[in-house]
């Protein structure tokens, strides 16, 4: 099991497209991954789960992955956080 700790930086939080962004990407792994903030952890592949979350700007969260390709999916949603959920 892995976990990190990412401040979403994004102007508008996890809300509405970046979080539709943010549960498609964690889609793509096969691991199960959850995100946490404020003790209230959901499964980052739900997008209701997400946005029940009221993620807002300059707030931290914390990644948690547990499976085969943790690594890849910690690093994946790492990047997009950090790249305030630009999708090519």
């Amino acid at each position: 099991m892995l976990n990190k700790t990412v401040k979403v930086t994004n102007p508008v939080g996890l809300h509405a497209r970046p979080a539709t962004y943010f549960t498609q990407k964690a889609n793509e792994y096969k691991c199960s991954i959850s995100v946490e903030k404020d003790d209230r952890r959901v499964n980052a592949k739900s997008l209701l789960g997400i946005l029940s979350l009221g993620i807002t700007k300059d707030t931290e969260i914390q990644l948690i992955a547990n499976g085969a390709d943790e690594q890849e999916a910690i690093e994946g949603l790492v990047a997009l956080i950090q790249s305030n959920f630009v999708v090519e």
